[in-house]
């Protein structure tokens, strides 16, 4: 039998062109299908489509907002107040850091439309100063700007001496006092850099007198206990034209017991009177017809228990000058004081007004004996106690004459 032979060699002309086919028919239908969902009014897959393209938009869109600094970056001499702006256009600020190199932030107002900010206070001279402000545009998206610049540094200065110390605890009378060194023309800016509060929480305000002492004192002595801390922020305030502070620093000090002394000059008694209880009646000599003691409300000032007393010194010649007064403590600028007198009989205490000015107390030569009625005193007063001289023959000590604001109604105070 003869065998058929059967060809298994695949036909190529239709593998080529049926394949082809099948894949195209099936793209087809699929383009179909994606088109039919446009054609039906912009179905889901449309939409779809555009929002990717509008996400791939906003993610590299640049921000709208934009940053301004002033003054420019690199900026050498720039004025310690006045001069530094943040800004911002198309946007809203965000965040505003402004920071000297050791990392000591400026406190700064960012203005109620988001647009500007501005430093609370003034710079500090000769400092540079770090900037770093973020804006951000209505889509959220935000622009940076980071600056640096240095103030300058001035040719003259001023720095203020305070009273009471650092640490100290004083009587209920004692004022913060600031002497400057140079004249204060500027006083309104000067005055804005000194803070003074207390714990418990009490109003304290400033009273210049002149242009070169500034006191700070609540309406009423303090309370016994408060905590009084005084912030001296004058470090590149312009104190007058050219002249700017150098001076940064914080004081505290704390009020001690309550003790309020009244010298009844005419009656020649003088009592104590602390925490409201009647401490001692002590028999005084005051200010003779001649030289009498000022009225008022005085704080001691400074304890010395040993010093000398020269009459020339404060208008009264050579009339005296003795070197050895006990236990003196100063009451005012102009001399007067109460100390020891160990010169004057015994009789004299209680009896008559024979100083130049001065409350005596019976005393001991050498301040050695810590039985007599002046080294008792002495040694139960704190600087800052208040001693109120009355029903003397003379005027009312001047608010300025010492540590002696008390003396000035609070309406003028504040003035």
């Amino acid at each position: 039998m003869g065998r058929t032979r059967v060809n298994l060699q695949p036909i190529r002309g239709r593998v080529r062109t049926g394949l082809p086919a099948l894949v195209l028919g099936a793209a087809l239908l699929l383009t179909s299908a994606c088109s039919g969902g446009g054609d039906n009014g912009g179905g889901g897959g449309g939409s779809d489509a555009k929002g990717t393209t509008a996400g791939a938009k906003s993610g590299t869109e640049a921000s709208k907002a934009s940053v301004s600094v002033k003054p420019d970056d690199g900026a050498k001499e720039v004025a310690t107040s006045g001069v530094l702006k943040v800004s911002s256009t198309g946007g809203k600020l965000s965040a505003v850091t402004v920071a000297d190199t050791k990392g000591n932030a400026v406190e700064g107002k960012l203005a109620g439309d988001g647009l500007s900010w501005e430093p609370a206070r003034n710079l500090a001279a000769a400092t540079e100063y770090k900037v770093h402000a973020v804006a951000k545009d209505e889509a959220g998206r935000e622009s940076a700007k980071d600056t640096t610049f240095t103030t300058l540094t001035p040719q003259n200065t001023f720095v203020g001496h305070y009273t009471p110390e650092d640490g100290s605890t004083v009587g209920v009378g004692m004022p913060v006092s600031i002497n400057f060194t140079r004249g204060i023309t500027n006083t309104e800016a000067v005055e804005k850099a000194i803070t003074v509060t207390a714990e418990p929480s009490v109003p304290v305000e400033g009273h210049w007198f002149g242009n070169d002492r500034l006191d700070f004192r609540p309406e009423k002595y303090w309370a016994a206990g408060t905590k009084v801390t005084v912030k001296l922020a004058l470090d590149g305030v312009e104190g007058r034209p050219g002249v700017y502070g150098k001076q940064t620093r914080t004081v505290t000090f704390t009020i001690g017991r309550s003790q309020v002394t009244t010298v009844d000059a005419s009656a020649h008694t003088m009592q104590v009177v602390r925490d409201n209880q009647v401490l001692k009646d002590i028999p005084i000599t005051a200010g003779a017809p001649a030289t009498t003691t000022y009225n008022g409300q005085m704080v001691i000032s400074e304890k010395y228990k040993v010093t000398r007393m020269n009459g020339a010194t404060v208008g009264f010649g050579g009339e005296y000058d003795i070197s050895d007064v006990p236990h003196a403590m100063r009451l005012s600028n102009s001399g007067t004081f109460v100390h020891g007198n160990y010169w004057a009989p015994s009789s004299t205490f209680g009896s008559e007004n024979v100083s130049h000015g001065c409350v005596g107390l019976e005393d001991e030569r050498g301040a050695g004996d810590d039985s007599t009625p002046a080294a008792w005193f002495y040694n139960e007063s704190l600087i800052g106690d208040v001693v109120v001289v009355t029903n003397s023959k003379d005027k009312q000590i001047a608010p300025d004459n010492g540590l002696n604001g008390w003396n000035m109604g609070w309406a003028d105070w504040i003035k």
